[in-house]
């Protein structure tokens, strides 16, 4: 995907970018590829491939919300800061929070912040252990390609306020689904619509999962990330 081609398919998505905005983009891949000559943050070098499977690909999560009535988002596992940056780079009224428990990737993170002149929260922790002084603060908390779904969702939620959404972009969902949904149902939130399509000139099929929380969620009900890999909630007898 060049330039150009990027341009038309945010159209479709109803996505207006501006010359300072494709700017700031252009920035942010030359710095990518001369960082990751050093540091390996992705395996997707070339122009075209960021265009489409890092910027366009990010911000296909307008399929499933309207992010001009977010006012906090954060993005878990975000890496080299995707989908994130790039959603805080076209939609610059978002408070941004940035989490990866990888300190070379915040550290990209935070020189790429300066150099486009963005504030953005950078956090180097993991998920649960962040989520103990954070309970129910987030409208939004995505994540792209992070963790089995019912994973993502256990440790997600806890971040979310009610009435907020988890939104998890990721590839085929099909084996992960029916686990994940056990556990929505059990954390008192619902799928609430998945967003199944072909990224641009057949690159794969995508799935945006949306889901909503529906309770407040309190510390004592936190689990240890060993835990939630090795024992999937289940509901109670009682």
């Amino acid at each position: 995907m060049n330039k150009s081609e990027f341009i038309e398919e945010l159209k479709k998505l109803n996505i207006n970018i501006t010359d300072h905005m494709l700017d700031e983009l252009e920035i942010y891949k030359n710095f990518l590829q001369e960082y990751n000559k050093h540091t390996n943050l992705t395996a997707i070098t070339n122009d075209e491939d960021i265009y489409l499977k890092h910027f366009y690909d990010s911000l296909t999560i307008v399929k499933a919300i309207d992010l001009n009535r977010v006012e906090s988002l954060l993005d878990i596992g975000t890496g080299a800061g995707f989908p994130g940056m790039v959603i805080k780079i076209l939609y610059p009224n978002i408070k941004l929070t940035l989490l990866d428990a990888n300190n070379k990737k915040i550290k990209f993170l935070e020189e790429l912040s300066t150099k486009l002149n963005i504030d953005v929260e950078l956090i180097h922790s993991r998920v649960e252990e962040y989520a103990k002084n954070n309970l129910n603060k987030f409208d939004i908390v995505t994540s792209r390609a992070v963790a089995n779904l019912r994973i993502l969702t256990e440790l997600s939620l806890p971040l979310v306020k009610v009435n907020g959404y988890i939104i998890a972009l990721k590839g085929n969902i099909a084996s992960e689904l029916i686990d994940a949904k056990n556990t929505i149902n059990i954390l008192n939130s619902e799928i609430e619509d998945i967003f199944t399509f072909d990224l641009y000139q057949n690159n794969g099929q995508r799935n945006i999962i949306k889901i909503k929380k529906n309770k407040e969620s309190a510390l004592k009900d936190l689990r240890s990330y060993d835990k939630i890999i090795k024992k999937p909630l289940q509901k109670s007898n009682k």
